[in-house]
């Protein structure tokens, strides 16, 4: 399993319209049999800021992810909604193993 963070930064006046184009994606892209789970967060003392919890099955999940329809749309539409460019950090899953999946 990869466990991929997002992190994002949104303007302000943005963040309901960021909101409703990311959960499109996310309830979407948990259609992709490559994703286990796909959540979004959104830190409590910051409103702007977002992360997208992104957990694959395979290591080819993520390009064929990115090759998606829903992902295009999302990227795009959220492109000029962002305060800072995103960020990524990627994680080895150590527990639960594959099985609590």
């Amino acid at each position: 399993m990869l466990v991929v963070h997002v992190h994002v930064h949104v303007r302000p006046e943005c963040v309901d319209a960021f909101k409703a184009a990311t959960l499109a994606n996310a309830r979407a892209s948990l259609q992709e049999p490559g994703i286990a789970r796909f959540d979004v967060v959104q830190q409590a003392d910051d409103p702007c800021r977002f992360v997208l919890v992104e957990v694959y099955r395979t290591a080819a999940a993520p390009a064929a992810h990115k090759e998606t329809a829903h992902y295009a749309t999302w990227r795009d539409t959220v492109a000029p909604m962002m305060a800072s460019p995103r960020s990524s950090v990627k994680f080895a899953n150590v527990f639960p193993d594959d099985a609590g999946w």
